[in-house]
């Protein structure tokens, strides 16, 4: 039976999930931009689209009201407060905003409200940490390991770097401390550092680096003693980027050019926008790995790895960070929607991905899309 979903932002990843769920669904997607809303509707007739700015409360609660699920691929700095007023509204909702603040933090405001919110239902966060929910129920782990990376597949000389999202959103990556578990303790490191040289199948060599990826699982596994996240690059652009945090190109606080007041952050992500903005049909790709690590019923040691390689689709004009990331998210839209997952309140990936049909349910349908997780 078909239901209504909205989809809040019509961005590279959210347009790809409106189109993928209309094939099912009726289906609304919104934006505050006008000529963005044209393009993706120009590209897929079937959906309806809906000029929105999710920062108007009243508006946003009132237009969701009459939908059956929310879906919201905002930008990270509005995600948040979005996602604590369709909890309000009452709604169900999936989320892929990635904002910084603790989403369990609403975990007690979604049961009060009935509401079923599932967040982070990326790639990564998001497939990640459905294979880690999963086998922390088949194994008792003590190791997690999470490398990915978006690349562009043409090397553009100096940063060798396209993102189908802001600058913006990309610097506060490699600016924000870096949480992982060592020995049992959350240990903080510095962004960019401690980088490896790694081998991938079909890439090559890749650069990996000190990020804050774990989000959820710090709060949610506190039992494995030992776990990280990394994000991959080509080797080079660390130290490139490296240098432009160092000298103060990131800086927030604002200085005076010419008795201008200027921040520093917002002088470069204006260059970087056209040095790392990913065009709409230029190929790019997705690479992960995943590694647990623990002991089985019988008292033996397993390492259990699925690696993940995904390209942009010609065919369709989708981004791979589009597919990889939005497909999961609209794994879970269906599979809510056909109660196969029915809890009230906040729930990270790793909480929904214990259940073997939940599990089973995310890699067929992203198989069914051309992703295929390799496990080894």
């Amino acid at each position: 039976m078909k239901k209504n979903i909205i989809v809040l932002g019509a961005g590279m990843v959210g347009a790809a999930m409106a189109i993928d769920l209309v094939k099912k669904h009726k289906v609304t997607v919104t934006d505050l931009n006008k000529d963005r809303l044209d393009f993706v509707k120009k590209k897929c007739n079937d959906l309806e689209i809906l000029q929105l700015d999710v920062t108007d409360k009243a508006k946003l609660q009132t237009t969701i009201k009459h939908y059956d699920l929310v879906v919201c691929a905002v930008p990270g700095f509005l995600g948040f407060e979005t996602l604590r007023r369709i909890i309000e509204a009452e709604k169900n909702v999936i989320d892929i905003s990635f904002f910084p603040e603790n989403s369990l933090e609403l975990d007690a405001f979604a049961k009060e409200k009935g509401v079923t919110a599932l967040v982070d239902i990326g790639v990564a966060p998001g497939m990640d940490n459905i294979i880690l929910g999963y086998y922390n129920e088949k194994l008792k782990l003590d190791f997690f390991e999470c490398l990915v990376g978006g690349l562009p597949k043409v090397k553009k000389w100096p940063f060798l770097y396209k993102a189908p999202f802001s600058p913006m959103d990309v610097i506060e990556e490699y600016t924000r401390p870096a949480r992982y578990v060592e020995n049992g303790h959350v240990v903080v490191r510095e962004p960019l550092t401690d980088s490896e040289f790694l081998e991938f199948d079909k890439v090559g060599t890749l650069e990996s680096f000190n990020s804050d990826g774990l989000r959820s699982i710090i709060f949610t596994m506190p039992h494995i003693k030992n776990m990280k996240e990394k994000t991959l690059r080509y080797p080079g652009h660390v130290e490139y980027v490296r240098v432009l945090k160092e000298t103060g190109f990131f800086g927030t606080e604002k200085v005076s050019v010419n008795g201008t007041e200027v921040r520093p952050l917002d002088f470069t992500s204006k260059l970087l926008f056209k040095e790392w903005k990913l065009g709409e049909t230029e190929p790019e790709l997705t690479v992960m790995r995943v590694t647990v690590k623990g002991t089985n019923s019988k008292g033996e040691y397993e390492t259990v790895v699925y690696n993940l390689y995904d390209e942009y689709d010609a065919k369709t004009q989708t981004s791979s960070m589009a597919r990889t990331t939005g497909y999961t998210a609209t794994a879970a839209a269906n599979l809510f929607l056909e109660g196969l997952f029915t809890e009230k309140g906040v729930f990270p990936p790793e909480l929904i991905g214990k259940h073997e049909a939940v599990f089973n349910y995310f890699m067929k349908y992203l198989k069914e899309r051309g992703i295929e997780y390799v496990k080894s």
